[in-house]
């Protein structure tokens, strides 16, 4: 019996999911196909299936190939593969590819290539290479997109007239022409019948349109085309499905190595690539579709690749046309309202009924409808927004040159010339540099475009020397990259021409960029959040007075406080190495004076120095600002002073230094309507006392803003609420014990308890349970929940405010209350409407509630 049952009954590796030695309770898990899943595979394989005939017809390759790569790529793709609503099929990308195969090696020698394109697609994914596939530039892919469709087009133009397409587009060009004066007036009608359908179905307006919209255009465009010419009788060539019987398969490949080995690269390039970018492209659908980021994981796409490849490999066995993702229906997947890689799968199953099952009715098809659909999908595949795209992006050479070449020369050959056309740019581009010299109000602008690099040190070296001595100049930088001969050569220039009097400023166009001076010995690093510190580039140093230091600001001084020469102004023997005497350690002056001697420097007195440090403060900031933040937010203020402020809220908060309402809400201009006083407190009406500040700025926010929310924010450490706890009665009524009286409801809320004989409320005690809870838990002190239950109370005095009040009843106003911790850099929202302040729960705010 005891060999039965495991030495230790809470081991990890002896996990029950059930009482020992009896059976499991639930049976194995069934399948569950939802209904989404069910009418978006519907939707997609009534796209599917003449596209596939179409592809396979415009490749040269036997129609059932099509048909079963779409029912392949369905099942096996949708199964195995790393993007749960992409469609996988035969693709009109892949079109010029399989069909030059055809035409050089033979159908079966095809399905081979395929199958070994299928083998490399697996070892590609094995290695998750996938990612590497996507630093092709986009200008490359959709040039080679934009080739092949007009290949496609072209080829099929002959079709759609009656004729038979020639091997290459110069020969389908030259032959033109001789096919427009033997034209074939029943494949032109069926053709242009298909056409008109296929642009005219989407567009029926009215509820008609939005019911008949759901069913496919192609679908449509064919089946009426087919229909027309059945009820006419024209004569047509049609869709020819062969016995399975004489279905060809794969066999050994058969050929020249090298031209094998380029056939296969060719393949896997194209199919990876389109397959890639499509899950790309199908995660950005997914993350569009409310309710459905949650529920589809993001791509895989190293495991993509592998049901791509797979699915090669089955495909090229069975005789399929080559497989890669199809942007038409996996963008019609999505947009069905499919919800798992099930619709993908249903809709391989449902072309494989089709293919046995369907097979009379599919005979019917002129072949000159299908070539009018797939020379459609080939002119859309030049699409103007691409166009547009690497025309804004200055890339239109390298998409002139790739579609060129995929039309003219062959996908590989085209590819291969995008790729080196876009090194050659990039390389241009790294060194191409543009350096110019103005004069503006006598200041000298050096602007500087482009790359710094060794190459481009000659003009920037001229040009530096243009800028006469002594004057002020800035160097404009607008590049990313500065390489180490540039950088001594501005250096350099920047020290010389420093020393001959004159002054530099050297500025970037990302924040922060900038030449250290020579005795910028911190190795100062700005970074985007540094204003938050109140610090710049460089360390206040006082003004000192004329003749006691001749250096400048960071000069040194002879003997202006100690007479030590080599010294940095201000800094005397006594100072130790963490500064001078009375500052923080860092060098800043504290209240004890600024230098540690009485007479301050050179006999200005401490108050004149720190006004001198604090305007000087104040203008590097301004200063700062200008360079470096105005550029970026110059036109949403030219903007908003054009429109006017259109605040969502009402943002009332205590003047704490310390609480910065843009950066803690992630707002910006024009979106706060703030309110700031001591204590974040609200008066009621009636009691304000000749300051209507507050209840003027609630009035104007609601009557006349119509903002739709208010929101009073406390804080930890709020000196207004310690104030009011340590408060001593009676004294004299200074204006802030005055204000703070507005507090005192919140005191006594806390409290829960009537006044002292004096007339001041008492603290309350430390065991009372009528406070907020911060998170679910009590506060830490009593500072914090008088802090906690003063929002509480400051929200029930909005209320009493006769424009708070009609907003509240008519429903065009909400009320919010907010806890923000200093130290924990940490914002809690009160939930619910306490009437008291035990009822107020403040909920921690997490970083996943902000994506929702």
């Amino acid at each position: 019996m005891s060999s039965c049952v495991p030495a230790r009954a809470d081991s990890a590796r002896t996990k029950h999911i059930h009482p020992p030695h009896s059976p499991p309770t639930g049976g194995p898990r069934r399948f569950r196909l939802a209904g989404a899943d069910v009418s978006a595979s519907i939707a997609v394989f009534l796209i599917a299936l003449p596209l596939s005939l179409g592809i396979a017809l415009a490749t040269g390759a036997p129609l059932q190939a099509g048909l079963v790569a779409a029912a392949v790529g369905g099942i096996v793709v949708g199964w195995l593969g790393g993007c749960p609503l992409q469609v996988s099929g035969p693709a009109a990308g892949l079109t010029v590819v399989t069909a030059d195969l055809i035409q050089q090696y033979g159908w079966r020698t095809t399905c081979a290539i395929t199958v070994l394109a299928g083998i490399a697609q697996l070892g590609l994914g094995c290695l998750r290479v996938a990612r590497s596939a996507l630093a092709v530039s986009p200008a490359i892919v959709h040039g080679m997109l934009a080739g092949i469709g007009v290949t496609i087009a072209v080829a099929q133009l002959h079709i759609v007239l009656g004729g038979t397409p020639q091997s290459s587009v110069p020969d389908n060009l030259l032959a033109l022409p001789a096919q427009l004066a033997d034209l074939r007036p029943a494949d032109v009608a069926a053709s242009v019948l298909t056409l008109t359908l296929l642009f005219l179905w989407p567009r029926v307006p009215g509820k008609a349109g939005r019911l008949l919209g759901k069913l496919p255009a192609a679908l449509i465009a064919v089946a009426g085309a087919t229909a027309v010419a059945a009820l006419a009788g024209l004569r047509l060539p049609k869709v020819d499905l062969p016995s399975w019987s004489s279905h060809a398969l794969a066999t050994l490949p058969d050929g020249p190595v090298l031209g094998l080995v380029a056939a296969v690269l060719t393949t896997t390039l194209v199919c990876s690539v389109q397959s890639l970018l499509g899950a790309v492209a199908v995660d950005k659908l997914v993350s569009a579709r409310p309710g459905l980021t949650g529920r589809v994981k993001r791509s895989d796409l190293d495991r993509e690749l592998l049901g791509q490849g797979a699915a090669n490999i089955v495909s090229g066995s069975l005789g399929g046309l080559p497989i890669a993702g199809v942007a038409v229906r996996s963008t019609a997947n999505v947009s069905a309202g499919a919800v798992s890689r099930n619709s993908t799968m249903l809709h391989g199953v449902l072309v494989l009924i089709a293919t046995l099952l369907l097979v009379p009715a599919l005979e019917l098809i002129p072949l000159a409808s299908l070539a009018a659909l797939v020379m459609a999908v080939g002119l859309k595949m030049v699409s103007l927004n691409h166009i547009r795209t690497v025309t804004r992006h200055r890339e239109v050479l390298v998409y002139a040159v790739t579609t060129g070449g995929v039309v003219f020369f062959g996908v590989l050959e085209g590819v291969a010339l995008g790729i080196a056309v876009a090194v050659g740019v990039a390389l241009h581009r790294l060194t191409r540099t543009r350096i110019k010299h103005d004069e503006t109000a006598g200041v000298h602008h050096v602007h500087v475009r482009g790359q710094l690099t060794f190459l481009a040190v000659p003009r920037l070296s001229r040009v530096l020397h243009q800028v006469p001595q002594g004057v002020d100049t800035v160097v404009e930088l607008d590049g990313s990259f500065m390489d180490h001969a540039a950088y001594e050569t501005l250096q350099d220039w920047q020290k010389t021409h420093t020393a001959q009097g004159g002054r530099v400023e050297i500025t970037g166009r990302r924040p922060g960029t900038r030449i250290s001076e020579p005795a910028d010995t911190d190795g100062c690093r700005c970074r985007p959040w540094t204003p938050w510190r109140n610090h710049q580039c460089e360390p206040p140093q006082p003004t000192p007075p004329p003749g006691a230091d001749g250096q400048g600001e960071t000069g040194t001084d002879t003997d202006a406080v100690t007479g030590s020469p080599g010294r940095p102004s201000g800094q005397s023997e006594a100072d130790g190495p963490d500064g001078p005497q009375g500052s923080d350690g860092r060098g800043k002056p504290t209240g004890t004076g600024v230098t540690g001697t009485p007479s301050g420097l050179g006999g200005l007195s401490a108050r004149d120095l720190a006004r001198g440090i604090s305007g000087r403060e104040l203008a590097r900031g301004i200063s700062a600002f200008q360079r470096n933040t105005a550029p970026l937010v110059r036109g949403e203020l030219a903007r908003l002073a054009r429109e006017g402020q259109q605040p969502s809220q009402l943002f009332l908060t205590c003047a704490d230094s310390r609480v910065v309402t843009s950066m803690i809400t992630s707002s910006g201009p024009g979106d706060l309507f703030v309110v700031r006083n001591v204590g974040n407190l609200v008066p009621l009406p009636g009691e304000e006392s000749g300051d209507d500040s507050v209840a003027a700025a609630i009035e104007y926010a609601v009557d006349v803003l119509k903002v739709r929310s208010i929101t009073v924010c406390g804080h930890s450490g709020c000196g207004a609420m310690q104030a009011l706890l340590s408060a001593e009665p009676g004294g004299a009524q200074t204006p802030l014990k005055r204000w703070l009286r507005h507090g005192l409801p919140s005191l006594a809320r806390l409290r829960d308890a009537p006044e002292s004989p004096s007339g001041a409320p008492e603290s309350p005690p430390e065991d009372t349970e009528s406070w907020p809870l911060l998170a679910g838990h009590p506060p830490a002190d009593a500072a914090e929940r008088l802090c906690l239950a003063n929002v509480v109370q400051q929200l029930e005095h909005l209320r009493a405010h006769d424009a708070v009040a009609r907003a509240l009843s008519a429903g065009d106003l909400e009320l919010q209350g907010m806890y923000f911790h200093v130290g924990e850099a940490q914002a809690y929202l009160l939930s619910g409407d306490p009437v008291s302040a035990a009822d107020g729960v403040f909920e921690l705010v997490l970083e996943t509630d902000l994506t929702a």
